[in-house]
């Protein structure tokens, strides 16, 4: 062949090479120590120049698909060095710290941020999680800040998503499903969340609309990864709610490594704010960890193991609550006589193992356990008072007495539950940026429950008689009572159940163009098989399939948008807590609830003030069919267990995040929900979790002359939600709401050593990476929430009060964090 001919067809194909050639963003802002922007730096990479601007702002164009490096210099400071690795058209942000003592050098591998920008996944950093202060600080603490997510108990974990109840989140640790122990009633006895801070390296988190390999819940996901150390390292926490402490090894071959936390928490600092006055010993202590080995380049093995304790010991004294209107203002006196034991240990482990047959196939194999004993046992008599307030605020002696009680409350509640999975899982990536994605899982759940649980209340010197029964008129003391003399509440039962279930999933992944708009669509089914066994009526075989889809696109315009839809039919089949009813009993043919979903959204990445910021904007629609109606009291789920009504849900959420200060990201939500059931087509009723307005913000900022010293906002607003009924009254009867939930929690840390300051502190400060000591402040405004309503009865006018049952107030607490 011609030499000439050769040589033109080589610069053909480099030419064609070269201009199909896809490209990364590198973008951000430089900044010194003092925290002030730094102009006028050379950002240098494969001979492409960029230089940041007066606002330290730059952005450099980068080669995809490959190991690249990045030099940082300027003319007084020293340089800095970022090796990256990128994805097509990805964006990564990074703000640099220069300093003129140490030359800096890292590399990250970061996996394409569009991928789940696109799935419509919010990503939180775990910095922000630590560092926002809350009464139940967490990754908890960071969701109900988020659009969508609502929740009206600062002592509780718990969250509400989109018009659903607790029950209906998925919660992911290293793909992992994870569980939370049921008979828990009541905030206070929460304790610690399952998930460590201290050991979390991703989490992401879906209001609606997501995948299905994802399980089968109604309402949202929460997927969270932990770390997988490189170096030793060590953490701890000391305040006055508790303290953990978290450490990471590696073996000298690199192919052991584990990240081990302890956490020890009492709450009692938070319950004494209340209005009841109570000893009270609560203690709550779990130990976890993660421990990873890498057979070979292809076989890696993990082990995720959990151990906890909460005890929860409860002895009440007096309780005092003022409430009323400014003309008529009355209180509550109540004295109590007895104590409450509860008492929740739970055990899980994790085995996952990883096998990358090809550079194109993994498979991945899971086996899980979950174990908890619980015991709820109390006893515990009420006695009250109701009148008129005198100008000290006490009930007054000289005016007659409104209300006069007492109540018994009794339970002997135990559960022994065992939860064991088996799962696979299989990934197929082709080079034409297409995923197939499937799973196959097994689950047996053996579950024993006594449940013994009875109140009795006397009005007045008169027993009231349960609200359910057909009982001759009470109509003391002008007639003789000749009825039978019943508690007004009673649940009995013994449960020995087994619920074996079968569930799988298939999806397709894949990532194309329209013209010269890129898209995405992801397309699958899940299925799930199930029955439940150790019942008198025999629980029949039950079978549902539950397709869904998500299509997202990105227009060739010069505003950074993407567009998404996702949706599909969504299934929840009943876990144990919604096959049991009001008495106790287990109905093993409750049906999956189902939901008929559909998100439509927007994302718009832009800049403002020079910085990035990110306006989300979501609206939903929820039909859901053969819906367990249910109720809820502070954190108590009780389910009616049929499936004997139909619901809707439907609003939208917008969110705005961005550096509003250089260098940290903050954010604001607010969202719009209106959900609704229809219970043998009696008519539609707001749902217990219909929170029709929220609004909430995270803020982060500094002293502007003293950077060092930091502040953390966190606030939200709650309209209130309906609930506030007497226990066993009819809903259709009672819609009143509570009060809008209004908090807002604050924190200052002075902040010693941090990555910008370690390599320039001297003496014992340089063996710490970070070193901070914090003020918090929660509830900063003092204001008054209630979870739940006492209703206690006016003996001369025969109405019923609904008298608050407040949060915490103002508590102050102070916090040392450190990481070596």
């Amino acid at each position: 062949m011609d030499i000439k001919k050769i040589i033109l067809a080589s610069l053909l194909l480099l030419f064609t090479c070269i201009s199909f050639a896809q490209n990364a963003y590198v973008k951000g802002v430089v900044i010194d120590n003092e925290n002030h922007p730094v102009s006028d730096v050379n950002i240098t990479c494969l001979g492409n120049v960029a230089q940041s601007d007066a606002n330290g702002v730059f952005e450099i164009i980068v080669p995809s698909n490959r190991k690249v490096s990045l030099i940082f210099t300027h003319i007084s400071l020293k340089m800095i060095s970022l090796t990256v690795s990128l994805k097509p058209n990805e964006v990564f942000l990074f703000n640099p710290v220069m300093n003129n003592s140490e030359e800096q050098m890292g590399e990250v591998f970061v996996s394409s941020k569009n991928k789940k920008r696109v799935q419509g996944i919010v990503t939180v950093e775990p910095e922000t999680i630590k560092k926002i202060p809350g009464a139940n600080a967490g990754i908890e603490n960071i969701l109900k800040t988020l659009p969508g997510v609502n929740s009206n108990n600062e002592l509780s974990t718990q969250y509400a998503v989109r018009g659903g109840n607790y029950d209906e989140n998925l919660v992911y640790v290293n793909e992992v499903e994870v569980y939370r122990p049921f008979l828990i009633r009541s905030g206070q006895q929460e304790g610690l969340s399952f998930t460590n801070t201290d050991l979390v390296q991703n989490v992401d988190f879906s209001a609606g609309g997501f995948q299905a390999k994802y399980g089968d819940k109604l309402s949202s996901v929460l997927d969270i990864t932990y770390r997988k150390p490189t170096r030793f390292g060590a953490a701890f926490e000391a305040s006055l709610l508790g303290g953990s402490a978290a450490v990471d090894l590696v073996s000298k071959n690199k192919k052991w490594s584990a990240v081990t936390g302890v956490r020890y928490r009492n709450n009692s600092l938070l319950v004494n704010s209340q209005d009841t006055e109570t000893n009270y010993t609560p203690t709550f202590a779990d130990i976890q960890t993660n421990v990873n080995y890498d057979i070979s380049e292809k076989w890696q093995i993990s082990f995720l193991g959990n151990i906890s304790q909460n005890k929860y010991l409860y002895e009440p004294l007096t309780r005092k609550t003022n409430f009323g209107t400014i003309d008529k203002p009355m209180a509550l006196n109540v004295y109590y006589e007895g104590q409450e034991k509860d008492q929740y240990d739970t055990y899980f482990g994790a085995l996952k193992t990883t096998y990358k047959a090809s550079p194109t196939l993994t498979f991945k194999l899971i086996g899980s356990l979950f174990h908890t004993t619980e015991q709820e046992h109390f006893d515990i008599l009420a006695q009250y008072r109701l009148g008129n307030v005198d100008e000290d605020g006490n009930v007054e002696d000289n005016d007659f007495t409104r209300g006069i009680g007492s109540q018994l409350n009794h339970a002997r509640n135990d559960l022994d539950a065992l939860i064991a999975n088996a799962e696979i899982k299989g990934f197929k990536e082709w080079l034409n940026d297409s995923q197939l994605e499937f799973g196959l899982k097994y689950t047996r759940e053996s579950i024993r429950d006594r449940v013994v649980e009875w109140e009795v209340i006397d009005s007045a010197g008169f027993s009231i008689n349960p609200p359910l029964q057909i009982l001759p008129e009470n109509n003391q003391p002008y007639q003789p009572y000749t009825g039978p003399l019943l508690p007004y509440q009673d649940v009995r039962a013994t449960n020995f159940n087994t619920i074996n279930r079968f569930s799988g999933y298939t999806q397709f992944n894949k990532k194309t163009t329209l013209g010269s708009n890129q898209i995405w669509y992801h397309i699958g089914a899940r299925f799930q098989a199930w029955n439940v066994d150790g019942v008198v009526e025999e629980g029949k075989t039950q079978f549902v399939v539950s397709p869904r889809a998500q299509f997202a696109i990105k227009p060739d315009w010069d505003m950074d948008m993407v567009f998404r839809v996702s949706g599909g039919l969504y299934h929840q089949p009943p876990f144990y807590r919604e096959l049991r009813d009001l008495d106790g009993v287990v109905n093993p043919n409750v049906k999956a609830q189902e939901s008929v979903h559909i998100v439509l959204g927007n994302d718009y990445n832009f800049k403002m003030w020079n910085r990035p910021f990110k306006w989300v904007t979501e609206v939903y629609y929820k039909s859901l069919s053969d819906v367990n109606v249910y109720s809820i009291d502070n954190v108590r789920i009780r389910y009616i267990a049929n499936n004997n009504a139909k619901a809707y849900a439907q609003g939208f959420d917008f969110r705005l995040n961005g550096e509003f200060v250089p260098g940290t990201e903050s954010w604001v939500s607010f969202g719009y929900l209106k959900t609704e059931e229809n219970y043998e087509n009696r008519g539609y009723i707001a749902r217990p979790t219909d929170q029709r307005l929220k609004f909430a913000m995270l803020f982060q900022d500094y002293m502007p002359n003293i950077p060092s010293v930091k502040l953390y906002l966190n606030l939200v607003y709650n309209t209130g939600l309906p609930g506030g009924a007497p226990a066993y009254s009819d809903p259709y009867l009672y819609q009143s709401r509570l009060n809008d939930y209004r908090r807002a929690d604050v924190g200052f840390a002075k902040v010693f050593v941090d990555s910008s300051t370690q390599n320039l502190k001297t003496g014992w400060l340089k063996n710490f990476k970070e070193l901070s000591l914090g003020l918090e402040i929660f509830n900063l405004f003092n204001n008054q929430n209630a979870i739940t309503n006492t209703w206690v009865r006016d003996v001369y006018s025969k109405n019923q009060y609904a008298i608050p049952n407040y949060m915490t107030s103002r508590v102050f607490n102070v916090k040392l964090n450190a990481r070596l």
